[in-house]
């Protein structure tokens, strides 16, 4: 009975508060404070026209559309924000969202979205359905590669092994999830697609149900440097074929990255998909163009502080004179470079 009772306290607390926010909306709706709110001004979304402080709050506020909680892109939105933030003169708001495969969307139809950082290769299907894409969005900076990294189980001796049998390219949402089978697709290998979290897969393989899992994520994986696998798994090697050169770049994997698996001195050739920052490419002498100037302009200046002590070193490898297969540089960004 005790159980029941606190059950319908907490039912009741929750309908009380229900009735109390909705008490709250009618009233500022009426144009009326409620009993809740005596003493308080009114909630600023219930202008009908925007006040002098939330004119100044978005004059220069930059959407960044980061990633996954979880993931690298999103701690270097993160980051930027940081060391880009200049109180009302620049505000830069990382947004989680669904993944780096996935920014391209935001970035072109989510309000309030300047920029992205995405795959390169993101680009690939919206070739057909956004008219003239590669001058709707902008690079402004090479960030990071992520390595294609191909894991096989002994009895795979080459990617043409794996045609019919089941390969794991992560959860959807992920960079495997998506450049993993359009790189698979371009080399012509058809294999049975699995997304599931990459820790389920690589037991699976260990049992034999898998026959490989792919990773686009940089170098080096923890699974790999961490785990202990027996004599026979192997990173394959993938060819850097010209179907690729629009999207990727040359990589490789190395006995430093991974001492486990590779022997002292040798090499694997593999590709990398660029995480790139970019910006919806807005008119000049608009505000939105100018706000992505500004964002830049900090972002460039302050570059030595984010490759310092307390950020990812990720940025210690990061030029920003890099270009980026497939796109074009943003106006603002070549300007500075200039300069």
């Amino acid at each position: 009975m005790g159980q029941f009772k606190g059950l319908r306290i907490l039912l009741f607390a929750m309908l009380a508060m229900t009735c109390v926010a909705a008490m709250d909306c009618v009233a500022a709706q009426d144009g009326k404070t409620s009993p809740s709110r005596q003493g308080r001004p009114p909630l600023p979304r219930t202008e009908a026209r925007p006040t002098p402080q939330q004119l100044k709050m978005n004059a220069w506020t930059v959407g960044l559309a980061g990633g996954l909680i979880e993931g690298a892109p999103l701690r270097l939105a993160a980051e930027m924000a940081r060391v880009t933030d200049d109180g009302d003169e620049l505000r830069v708001l990382p947004v989680v969202t669904r993944g780096a495969a996935e920014n391209v969307n935001s970035l072109l139809y989510l309000r309030g979205i300047d920029a992205a950082i995405i795959n390169s290769d993101a680009l690939d299907e919206y070739k057909g359905e956004v008219p003239d894409i590669d001058r709707r969005i902008a690079y402004i900076a090479s960030l990071f590669p992520s390595e294609l990294h191909v894991f096989v189980r002994p009895e795979i001796g080459s990617l043409k092994d794996l045609a019919g049998k089941k390969v794991n390219f992560n959860t959807q949402g992920t960079a495997a999830a998506y450049s993993g089978p359009l790189i698979f697709s371009r080399l012509g290998i058809a294999a049975e697609q699995t997304f599931v979290p990459h820790q389920v897969a690589l037991e699976q393989m260990r049992r034999g149900e898998m026959a490989a899992v792919v990773f686009v994520t940089s170098k080096p994986i923890d699974a790999f440097v961490k785990g202990r696998w027996e004599p026979g798994f192997k990173f394959l090697p993938v060819p850097y074929e010209s179907n690729l050169g629009n999207y990727y770049l040359p990589a490789t994997l190395e006995s430093s990255d991974y001492p486990n698996l590779l022997k002292p001195g040798e090499r694997v050739a593999t590709i990398a998909v660029p995480t790139v920052l970019v910006a919806f490419n807005w008119p000049a002498n608009t505000n939105r163009y100018e706000r992505v100037a500004r964002f830049v302009d900090r972002l460039f200046s302050r570059i030595d502080t984010l490759q310092g002590a307390g950020f990812d070193p990720k940025w210690k490898s990061i030029n920003l004179g890099a270009t980026v297969p497939g796109l074009t540089r943003l106006p603002a960004a070549q300007a500075w470079l200039d300069r």
